[in-house]
């Protein structure tokens, strides 16, 4: 008797014990991270796990369906973006059916796409993996530049299989204050050693030219620069160096 009474007191301090791990986990979500479901494709896949474009991180264990992905295969994945890291990481991979049937859409919708911008043509349109879009979907104040990361909304017409983008804008951006300019080589420069800037795409008040030492006031957007992971896109004096 005294043995079934242990396993049972056992048993429903387990039970309590996963009811609150789950109410844990459910607040740090919410406090925490946010979700979005997007469109991409696979560029890295190793046995248990991979990326997809480049930046969303996955586990085999999180692909439904038992599918073995393999690199360009395209993905709808949902992501949370972890608000105090930034990270991203994929917590559902759905695969894309090869047949013709399995990857049914209705007559239109809209997917999301994360990527890198890999290069731009004569400043009208830009590169975003292999699909073009126009300047005039980017968003307001926002000229992407070569390594910016973008979050682009493509509408899809199935029986064309194309894709037009309606809205490109930066997957991430911050204002930033008081930062010194720490560096300035040509047109290119470093605030507080940590964000690149470049004069080809920057935005800066009627009559002021950025000087090393100067104090500044700062827009900068998630951006791959050499060793850098974010970029101005414009500019204020604060305090002349």
């Amino acid at each position: 008797m005294l043995r079934f009474i242990s396993r049972a007191l056992a048993f429903w301090r387990k039970v309590d014990s996963s009811e609150a791990e789950r109410a844990q986990h459910q607040r740090l979500l919410e406090g925490h991270t946010k979700s979005k479901t997007v469109q991409g494709v696979v560029t890295k896949f190793c046995s248990n796990y991979g990326l997809i474009d480049e930046l969303i991180y996955f586990s085999s264990d999180v692909v439904t369906g038992n599918v073995l992905l393999k690199v360009g295969q395209k993905v709808t994945a949902v992501v949370e973006e972890n608000e105090t890291s930034h990270g991203l990481k994929a917590i559902k991979v759905d695969a894309f059916c090869d047949n013709s049937h399995g990857d049914e859409l209705p007559d239109s919708c809209t997917r999301i796409s994360l990527g890198c911008m890999n290069s731009l043509m004569e400043g009208v349109e830009f590169i975003h993996h292999t699909a073009y879009f126009s300047l005039d979907v980017v968003c307001k104040d926002f000229e992407p530049y070569q390594g910016d990361r973008v979050e682009v909304v493509f509408s899809i017409q199935p029986d064309a299989q194309s894709r037009k983008a309606l809205s490109v804008k930066p997957l991430r951006h911050k204002h930033v204050h008081k930062v010194c300019i720490t560096s300035l080589q040509g047109r290119n420069g470093v605030l507080d050693d940590t964000i690149f800037f470049t004069l080809e795409s920057l935005k800066l008040p009627d009559g002021y030219a950025p000087r090393v030492s100067d104090m500044v006031d700062a827009v900068v957007v998630e951006s791959v620069q050499s060793c850098y992971v974010w970029r101005a896109i414009s500019m204020t004096l604060v305090k002349r160096g």
